[in-house]
């Protein structure tokens, strides 16, 4: 969702900018989400996996499917867009259908390195295929081409890099300390496992708080899927002073007074999953990271492409309870290889992919 929004932040301060919709699924989480975080008009279609279910639910997957191609048809019909962005996921099949059966321009954007079904059946319809790194090529068995080289009038994939919200490379890291009460330099570690948080992170930060807080802050984000009262009740058997340096957010929204922009302004190193947002979020931030792949889905490939490039550590799942505490204490204690990592991390960063992209949809909404 929020590389979509970044794209739209970036067409609205476009040239000619044109007028922008959010198309969704009616019973997830984006419609509250694009909502809260954004003015852009969302849109229901109704959409659902057809892979790996039984007779009856393929049945009725497929039944919603072609539900949802129609009410994408209708949509466009009535909105007549230029061109459709997708980022993947059940919902942009029946959209980029739709939009193929109508001959409306389409770029599907790959986030991570390793495409999943949805995104590889997307890239065949796709009038242009988007990637963060040139890492992915190969999964999509397409050349990889920087935005200068795309010419308009085949099938081609442009390396363009992670759109990202603004305020991740505006935020001030000391105005970002303040908002989270913390008063002095010393060191911050940001945890964090997306909007559901990831349980085995948490357990894991639970069980080393007595060993790391007497060295560093920890902000928190510990996802809205019911950690939240386990890990207020181990920063009570910490000492007075170390659980005020424990900073514990079930989620942190855009339109709040503490945001997740200024959680990663404000921090020194972080332990998160490897989705696709690391490669964009964290070399904006020259945010260091200690990579934790969740061990069901490709995020070993993008932890691994920040660790080639000397600007993460990656540690296995199966592995994080016990190696946690000791992996952060000695990364936050070897302040040479700290801002060696931040270093590599900063070169990473894309901070014109959200107007590259913007670009390439405007150029292909043209036709030319």
């Amino acid at each position: 969702m929020y590389p979509s929004l970044a794209v739209a932040v970036a067409l609205a301060s476009a040239p000619n900018s044109p007028r922008v919709a959010y198309v969704g699924s009616p019973d997830g989480m984006e419609g509250d989400l694009v909502r809260r975080e954004s003015t852009l008009p969302f849109y229901a279609v109704d959409a659902a996996a057809v892979r790996g279910r039984g007779p009856r639910a393929l049945a009725t997957n497929l039944v919603r499917l072609c539900r949802g191609v129609i009410q994408a048809m209708t949509l466009i019909r009535r909105e007549r867009p230029a061109a459709i962005f997708g980022t993947g996921g059940y919902v942009c099949v029946p959209l980029f259908v739709a939009a193929w059966l109508l001959r409306v321009p389409r770029a599907i954007y790959l986030p991570d390195v390793v495409p999943g079904l949805a995104v590889r059946f997307l890239a065949r319809l796709s009038t242009l295929v988007v990637t963060t790194i040139a890492d992915a090529a190969p999964y999509l068995h397409l050349a990889p081409l920087t935005p200068a080289a795309y010419l308009p009038g085949r099938r081609q994939l442009v390396v363009a890099g992670y759109p990202v919200r603004p305020a991740l490379s505006t935020t001030n890291r000391v105005t970002a300390r303040a908002l989270f009460g913390i008063p002095d330099e010393t060191p911050v570690l940001l945890v964090y496992g997306g909007s559901r948080g990831a349980r085995s992170i948490n357990v894991a930060v639970r069980d080393a708080l007595a060993a790391v807080l007497p060295h560093m802050h920890i902000i928190h984000v510990c996802g809205r899927e019911g950690d939240e009262p386990m890990l207020r009740a181990a920063a009570l058997h910490c000492s007075p002073a170390d659980a005020s340096r424990y900073h514990l957010y079930p989620y942190l929204a855009a339109d709040g007074p503490l945001t997740m922009s200024a959680a990663f302004a404000a921090a020194d190193v972080t332990i998160c999953r490897s989705g696709a947002s690391v490669l964009g979020e964290l070399p904006i931030a020259g945010l260091p990271g200690i990579l934790v792949p969740y061990p069901y889905v490709h995020q070993d490939e993008n932890a691994d492409y920040l660790v080639r490039h000397g600007a993460a550590i990656k540690i296995a799942d199966a592995r994080v309870a016990t190696d946690l505490s000791a992996t952060v204490l000695s990364l936050v204690g070897d302040h040479v290889t700290l801002v060696r990592m931040r270093a590599q991390m900063r070169t990473l960063a894309q901070p014109e992919a959200a107007h590259t992209i913007a670009h390439l949809l405007q150029t292909i909404g043209r036709g030319a």
